[in-house]
């Protein structure tokens, strides 16, 4: 947790801790409406992620103007308090949205703010999911959390156009695509700063920020946290510093990989393609994942580096190769794994379990591409799961998981032998085999 700015007497320390500790207990609220037990987890919990986070009926068009009627939801619904939704200026989320080029080095801004962020339809995945959940599969962009969840909550069922009614505040600012724009090239750390410091200027000067100093607002990140948390230090000029910036101390923050130890960094799920429009759609798909004939104990989808001296990724697939007979690997260098999901999501619907190694980060959007399609994820740093989405994922890491220490993999541990004790058999046989 932060400490809070020490120039603030102790009336407004108190009162921002109190208001923090409001916010965090509204969340909690929340998640505690979805927990589910692990042994069910993995075929529910994950989908009800994008029910939560980014399922947006896709008979409702995205708007920025908080003029819109509401059915007046009462008290049993919004028993955690209401949230009021800021109208920034659109310099802050629709331009950036509407202004997109695709001029930077991944080409990943305009697939990640394109049909309200679910991105085009894809149609490349006929024949591998059932032809009457065609229409809820998506080739949606890794970074496009802050689009989506802004349409969430514009149509949040507990938002009121009251600020004073309101118990949190959310600010959809679109800080992934301000800062994203500039990541690459000879761009300034000026450049990366510019409207984060716009937009914190702004908010600063709204009352029922002044009211709490920011303690009871909340935003969406659509990039790794690290891309926010720029470093005084010209050998790693990076991203931006925004989230470093005092006026974000005391902001929630909903990140798709949070810091460690930072009490208002908030980890969530990356966005995946499967975006269900009704809860009959969440149900056919568990069905089909379920009756999934598996050919694959495992898999591996990923790119092995070059330029990375002794490459963990490069072990996996060399690992894969060596039990072709058990293991199918994608390389994402002959197949572009990050705009066609056809050759990923065969694979994970294949296999029993999926490899993920650590990606740029500690974390990969691929996790959750993999547990929707009911393949069970194989980890090796805790960071890349375990420390991250405590919001979402259940305590008991073996109820949906598995994890071989990358050190041991190093040392000649064979990922085929540690999978192979576990069964499918859904009762005990005596046999000591751990079970599916």
């Amino acid at each position: 947790m932060l400490s809070v700015p020490g120039h603030l007497s102790p009336e407004i320390q108190t009162l921002k801790k109190h208001k923090s500790l409001e916010l965090k207990n509204t969340f909690h609220s929340l998640k505690a409406h979805i927990s589910v037990h692990p042994r069910i987890w993995l075929f529910i919990t994950i989908l009800l992620i994008h029910v939560l986070v980014i399922f947006v009926s896709r008979a409702l068009p995205i708007s920025f103007s908080i003029r819109q009627l509401f059915p007046a939801p009462n008290d049993k619904q919004c028993q955690s308090g209401r949230v009021y939704v800021y109208e920034l200026p659109p310099l802050f989320n629709r331009e950036l949205a509407d202004n997109c080029n695709d001029s930077d080095h991944f080409n990943w801004r305009c697939a990640a703010v394109s049909n309200n962020g679910f991105g085009p339809t894809a149609t490349e995945l006929a024949g591998i999911v059932p032809e009457n959940l065609a229409n809820t599969w998506y080739k949606t962009n890794q970074f496009s959390s802050e689009v989506l969840y802004h349409n969430r909550m514009l149509n949040y069922r507990c938002r009121t156009l009251d600020p004073e009614l309101a118990t949190a505040f959310y600010i959809p600012f679109y800080a992934g695509l301000a800062v994203g724009k500039f990541l690459w090239f000879k761009f300034s750390g000026k450049d990366r700063d510019r409207d984060c410091e716009l937009l914190l200027r702004w908010v600063q000067d709204q009352p029922f920020w002044k009211r709490s100093n920011g303690s009871d607002h909340f935003m969406t990140l659509g990039r790794i946290t690290w891309d926010f948390r720029r470093l005084n230090n010209p050998e790693l000029d990076w991203g931006s510093s925004f989230i470093n910036m005092p006026a974000m101390r005391n902001v929630t923050r909903f990140t798709i990989e949070r810091a460690p130890g930072d009490y208002y960094d908030v980890g969530v799920p990356y966005p995946t393609g499967l975006h269900p429009g009704s809860d009959a759609d969440v149900l056919k798909w568990q069905s089909f994942v379920r009756n999934r004939d598996r050919t694959s104990l495992f898999c591996f989808v990923g790119l092995a580096r070059d330029d990375i001296k002794n490459d963990f990724r490069e072990l996996l697939l060399s690992q894969c190769r060596n039990a072709s007979d058990s293991c199918r690997a994608v390389g994402c260098a002959e197949t572009r794994c990050s705009i066609s999901t056809s050759a990923s999501l065969e694979a994970f619907l294949n296999s029993d379990f999926c490899l993920q190694p650590r990606g740029d980060s500690y974390t990969r959007r691929s996790t959750f591409d993999c547990m929707v399609a009911g393949s069970i994820p194989v980890f090796f740093w805790e960071r890349t799961a375990y420390d991250q989405y405590e919001w979402f994922l259940p305590g008991e890491r073996e109820s949906y998981s598995v994890f071989i220490d990358h050190n041991d993999v190093r040392n000649g541990t064979s990922i085929r032998k540690v999978l192979e004790k576990f069964s499918r058999e859904e009762g005990g046989n005596g046999t000591g085999e751990q079970k599916l």
